[in-house]
């Protein structure tokens, strides 16, 4: 497990390429096929997109005052805990990682999104995070071809989810699979919601995570300043990711997650 801090240091070597844009993301959603890449022996990489922190003096939003609040975290120290949050989690599914450094939707435009709705809503047409995260993807792929990533679906409609998995298909082919945002994914229609709105056919694989459940839900309790927002403590967390796991009703086994892709046969 390697904390890479110059992308000039990333080498072609890696198998699987998580693209998470928040600290917590790409465990929340996939922790238990990237414990599963690492039992086989293969490379992994999570790249977490949005790592910046904003000027201690603010101004804050509203909006991201209640979630200062909601995460019991000072503003000058709100990334600075959920980096080693990250840190921690990173650890505990042994792989490697790099911090883009881009900030958070709520710090890099406050004026669009000032409310939940707008947060989870319609990515303002002007946010600059779409022609920033383009041109770095593009460099992280020219950097590492022959990996296969992973970005979100865009279940929940964050806007940073929604911007990084526009981005990400462009890749297209089979060398993109898009995670299923976990918790936003356990909401009634959710789902269905979001697979309306994407305008390709795809079709979906489920990766069996029996062995590494566990695991998994251990790297996510790391994420101790988010437990209680997303599900009302770590209690609630592991029992959310079981059940979760459980209804995707692997063919050969009790526990998945599912990926989603382009189809190929359009």
């Amino acid at each position: 497990m390697t904390k890479i801090t110059d992308f000039n240091d990333l080498q072609d070597r890696y198998t699987h390429i998580y693209l998470s844009p928040h600290l917590d993301d790409a465990v929340l959603s996939c922790g238990g096929a990237i414990v599963s890449h690492r039992r086989a022996g293969e490379q992994v990489l999570v790249v977490t997109l949005c790592t910046a922190a904003p000027s201690a003096e603010g101004p804050f939003s509203l909006l991201a005052q209640e979630f200062h609040r909601e995460w019991a975290l000072p503003p000058e120290q709100v990334v600075a805990a959920r980096l080693r949050e990250e840190a921690v989690a990173m650890e505990r599914v042994d792989v490697d990682y790099y911090w883009a450094g881009m900030l958070d939707a709520i710090y890099r435009y406050p004026e669009p999104y000032h409310s939940h709705e707008t947060l989870f809503g319609v990515p303002a047409v002007d946010d600059p995070l779409a022609t920033d995260l383009r041109e770095w993807i593009e460099q992280l792929h020219q950097r590492l071809p022959h990996a296969r990533f992973y970005a979100p679906l865009g279940v929940g409609s964050h806007v940073d989810h929604l911007i990084t998995h526009t981005v990400a298909q462009d890749l297209g082919g089979d060398q993109v699979a898009f995670y299923e945002d976990f918790p936003y994914v356990t909401v009634d229609g959710a789902l269905d919601q979001r697979l309306a709105n994407i305008d390709q056919a795809l079709e979906h694989e489920t990766i069996l995570i029996d062995s590494t459940l566990e695991q998994k839900i251990t790297a996510i309790d790391a994420y101790a300043s988010q437990l209680n927002i997303l599900f009302g403590g770590s209690a609630a967390m592991a029992q959310s990711v079981t059940h979760y796991a459980q209804s995707l009703d692997p063919v050969d086994g009790t526990y998945a997650e599912r990926l989603w892709r382009i189809s190929i046969h359009t």
